[in-house]
This record gives structure tokens, C-alpha cells and sequence, in this order.
């Protein structure tokens, strides 16, 4: 459960898992990264060519929300394996970068388009 379970462990989960598969070797930056793109063309690919009513069809279909839950997954996956070798701490750097993203969007910037 999201609400229970910290980023770390997330991270020690992927850690153990390639551990014992002996897949560190296969583990570097750029590979890692090309999962991340590659994972994330597999999520885009149940989207692709639907229409905003289409797409949300598809998560209330409890078999095709799995099939999607599972691309997230995998995208999730070769993420928190790059953070944890390479030492990247996701929360500190997502905090950054939505505060930077607030000062480049601001609330005000969107206030006043309506």
C-alpha cells in the first residue's frame, strides 16, 4: 500500500530482486534508462489512438487497468532501480523539481487565463 510503504523499501525490493538474478551487470545508467523509455512506450502503447473517453474506459475494465498496472509497474521498477544504484534520492529531487515547475507555472500564471 502507497500509504505504507516508504520509497527506500521500494528501492531495497528492486535491490534484492536483480541481487539474486545476478542482473547488476546488466544495470548500468543507460540501460537502466532505455528500460524506462522502453517500459513506458508499453504503458503509451494502451492509449495510443484513444480518445480521452476511450482511455478512461479502459481503467474502469478491470482487466485492461491490470494490464496497465502492470506497465506502471515496470516503468516504477527501472526508475527506483537507477535512483538505488546510483544514489538518487526521488523524494528530495521531486520536491525540487515541482518547486521549480511552481515558479515556472505559477497558480497566478493560470488565474488569470480564466
Amino acid at each position: 500500500m502507497d500509504s505504507k510503504t516508504s520509497i527506500q523499501e521500494l528501492k531495497e525490493i528492486a535491490k534484492k530482486f536483480c541481487e539474486e538474478r545476478d542482473w547488476n551487470k546488466y544495470h548500468n545508467a543507460k540501460d537502466l534508462a532505455i528500460g524506462v523509455i522502453t517500459e513506458a512506450s508499453e504503458l503509451l502503447e494502451h492509449f495510443r489512438f484513444k480518445t480521452s473517453k476511450e482511455a478512461e474506459a479502459l481503467l474502469a475494465d478491470s482487466k485492461k487497468k491490470q494490464e496497465i498496472c502492470e506497465e506502471i509497474s515496470d516503468v516504477l521498477y527501472f526508475i527506483l532501480r537507477l535512483a538505488q544504484k546510483y544514489n538518487i534520492d526521488l523524494t528530495t529531487e521531486f520536491k525540487q523539481k515541482m518547486e521549480k515547475t511552481a515558479k515556472k507555472y505559477p497558480v497566478e500564471k493560470r488565474l488569470a487565463k480564466i
